[in-house]
């Protein structure tokens, strides 16, 4: 996490406020992609912690009978008969559950049965295989006096349209008529032998209490964790829904909301947790480090996995911008000796870090929303807010983010460790030669370039970063570097062969970066598109020929 405040927006780009840590609470569903299912859960989101809850039935007084089983006597009465309704059956393959519970009729007036809770004996009977209009015929036939055993139905299927956060008997909610499945009402007087009235169905003082509360059910750790999107292995991005998953390996499973704006303020919120937890991390750890090994950003992102096909699969990691480096993790360093074990670690100067253009659009209001993850693209061919990382020797690579508030990110801290590395590093020489001769080739912050004998240590030409007035190579080994002499004014070409010349590219593109940045020029995102970018000292900007 960056150590400091949130950084402004980059130019070219909607700017967006990062939202501050925060605590909600909301219902949402929970997402089953085996069984296609999805469940009633209540979300509570704190600092810390992602609190996953359900509801159950619990007994708060009397004699509880164990287990989860409740075994109640309805009386049926002579005008609204058992005073409820049922859905579901065998057919659907789902359990019979009491969908409505009408107020002040017999299953109201016991105290003990709940919508949702689904039916497991009727007079003795196990209907837990029945078909819904079995279980109709049993209860409408039952006679005067009704004994039903049930058990509360945690995880009903949203498509059973039960009442959501029902808080007792005594709600009489719509079941809704969208529902796939028939809702039995059985509050009207069935084919009892004895129509007479009987006495009500209330509870008495030793029968066990019940009511419906929500319980906690899974805590997810938010420190470290990290936010998908999308489903794992393929490039499907999940509608109004996301995962969030734990340091330990612990997920909150697939959440999904029922609007695009809730969907898209909880990803940011909990996105906010995460980035206030990584920059205490980050505090933590520049506790134990020198000066000039400071973390100055880290965070999940996700890779494009190399020569992936069209499907173009993507796989988690984590970066970290420190001291002179920038890491490449496959899980986050928690110790100080976590560090020796990245997966990839290349020197900040001679790396170069390129946004994706995606902003298609001239609707700002419409790029706002696509920046804040209010909407999205229809990508059929990649993911939005993608950046590149290119190395030396030709290495690469492809990185996204969740949100573009966090693309912009990673674009001001690549900035900013690359201008702080440079400033301490203050010149990097690489060996060189030209025509059989070795030669060290020195870019320095303060005095420019210098090229000059191996082993002599004789200068052979020296440049200000303002005389470079342009680049070519042939995307090997050879560069040619077209300087302007300060006296005849003529264009004069230095030719020099280079190991890794991708490296010395990318190094010099970082100090004309740090110098510009130094002169208090806004290095602006859109320069990128262009290839070049004129300092206030007349020095144009350097790209590798592949990038332009």
């Amino acid at each position: 996490m960056s150590t400091e405040g949130p950084p402004p927006a980059p130019r070219g780009r909607p700017g967006c406020l990062l939202v501050p840590a925060r605590t909600k609470t909301a219902v949402a569903l929970l997402y089953d992609e085996e069984s296609e299912n999805a469940y009633d859960v209540r979300l509570k989101l704190t600092k810390e912690v992602l609190t996953i809850q359900k509801q159950d039935v619990v007994c708060v007084g009397g004699s509880h009978q164990g287990r989860n089983h409740r075994t109640v006597t309805l009386r049926r009465q002579a005008v609204s008969g058992l005073g409820l309704s049922i859905k579901g059956g065998s057919e659907h393959n789902v359990p019979v559950v009491i969908s409505k519970i009408f107020k002040d009729q017999a299953a109201d007036q016991t105290g003990m049965l709940f919508v949702g809770d689904a039916v497991l004996q009727v007079n003795g009977i196990n209907v837990e295989n029945a078909t819904h209009e079995e279980v109709v015929h049993l209860l409408r036939n039952a006679g005067n006096e009704v004994t039903i055993t049930v058990e509360y139905l945690r995880e009903a299927p949203a498509f059973l349209k039960l009442p959501l956060g029902s808080p007792g008997p005594s709600s009489d909610h719509s079941s809704g008529a969208s529902s796939p499945l028939f809702d039995s009402g059985l509050h009207l007087n069935g084919n009892s032998s004895n129509t007479a009235p009987s006495s009500p169905s209330s509870p008495i003082a030793k029968d066990p209490r019940y009511e419906k509360r929500w319980l906690d059910t899974l805590s997810v750790p938010l420190s470290m964790a990290r936010i998908s999107r999308y489903k794992a292995g393929a490039e499907k991005l999940r509608w109004n829904a996301f995962e969030v998953l734990a340091l330990d390996g612990v997920s909150s499973g697939i959440l999904r909301f029922y609007t695009a704006q809730d969907g898209a303020d909880w990803l940011r919120a909990v996105s906010a947790n995460i980035r206030e937890l990584t920059l205490q991390n980050v505090k933590m750890a520049n506790k134990c480090c020198s000066p000039s090994d400071q973390v100055v950003h880290m965070g999940w992102v996700n890779e494009k996995l190399q020569g992936a096909d069209s499907s173009q699969t993507f796989r988690p990691k984590f970066l970290a911008l420190k001291g002179p480096s920038f890491y490449v993790f496959s899980t986050p360093p928690v110790s100080t000796f976590d560090w020796v074990r990245a997966e990839r670690t290349y020197h900040l100067c001679e790396v170069l870090f390129k946004v994706h253009k995606f902003w298609l659009t001239e609707d700002c209001w419409l790029q706002a929303n696509l920046y804040l993850g209010l909407q999205d693209f229809d990508f059929e061919d990649q993911r939005p807010y993608c950046f590149s990382v290119m190395a030396g020797h030709g290495k690469s690579h492809v990185f996204n983010v969740e949100l573009g508030s966090e693309l912009a990110v990673w674009e001001k801290s690549f900035q900013r460790a690359t201008f702080m590395e440079v400033q301490r590093t203050g010149s990097r020489t690489y060996m060189c030669s030209w025509q059989g001769e070795m030669l060290c080739f020195t870019v320095d912050f303060a005095m420019g370039f210098t090229c000059f004998e191996s082993k002599t240590k004789n200068v052979l030409w020296r440049f200000k970063f303002s005389q470079l007035k342009g680049s070519s190579d042939d995307g090997k080994t050879r560069v040619k570097l077209l300087f302007q002499n300060l006296d005849t004014k003529q264009i004069e070409t230095k030719e020099l062969e280079f190991q890794d010349l991708t490296a010395v590219l990318h190094c010099i593109h970082s100090f004309l970066a740090a110098k510009v940045a130094s002169a208090g020029s806004c290095w602006a995102s859109d320069s990128r598109e262009s290839g070049h970018q004129t300092a206030p000292d007349g020095c144009p900007a350097l790209y590798p020929p592949s990038w332009h």
